[in-house]
């Protein structure tokens, strides 16, 4: 295969890459309870136009956010384009399994803050997917959109632009090509 990932740094450009390419994500772990970073960050992705299928066996048939819940990644009624494994490092291996199994395996493996399983991670490159671990999706768009900046947090994003301004009682949100970015 190609070289080997450094999964303990990844450039902006990857990041960048794979979350302007995925369209369709399965929420593995997701939750009903809105105070869990798993609720949060569905919110987030489906605010900025992702499809996001969330994947939790003990709410399967309900719905979080308007979203059906199904119990197994096989359950998903299309293909989805990155896995979001909001669960911890024990069971990456399984749904890392789980979505090799799948008729068209998704690009992406993506484990969240927290979530590292390298042998999960290699098996995943074997099958030819991409894989990031111990990131958010959420964290990286804000991050890569300088949304982030807007809290006072360093986005280690450069941009000639000027910063854009909240205009009250509105909500704004930038896309990931809406700045230039030095990798």
């Amino acid at each position: 295969m190609g070289r080997p990932v450094n999964h303990d740094s990844y450039s902006d450009a990857t990041i960048r890459t794979i979350l302007s390419d995925v369209k369709i994500i399965a929420m593995v772990g997701a939750s009903a309870n809105a105070v869990r970073p798993s609720y949060f960050v569905l919110k987030y992705l489906l605010d900025r136009g992702y499809r996001v299928h969330p994947v939790n066996p003990g709410l399967a048939g309900q719905e979080i956010l308007g979203c059906r819940v199904y119990a197994n990644l096989a359950d998903i009624p299309e293909p989805v384009d990155m896995v979001d494994i909001f669960r911890n490092a024990e069971a990456a291996a399984a749904i890392v399994e789980e979505a090799i199994a799948l008729p068209q395996r998704p690009k992406v493996i993506w484990m969240q803050l927290g979530v590292r399983n390298d042998a999960a991670a290699a098996r995943a490159e074997e099958a030819g997917m991409t894989v990031v671990m111990n990131r958010c999706p959420k964290i990286e768009l804000g991050r890569l959109s300088s949304e982030i900046a807007w809290m006072g947090v360093n986005s280690r994003t450069i941009s000639a632009k000027r910063a854009p301004q909240l205009k009250a009682g509105k909500f704004q949100k930038l896309g990931l090509r809406t700045t230039f970015q030095r990798d």
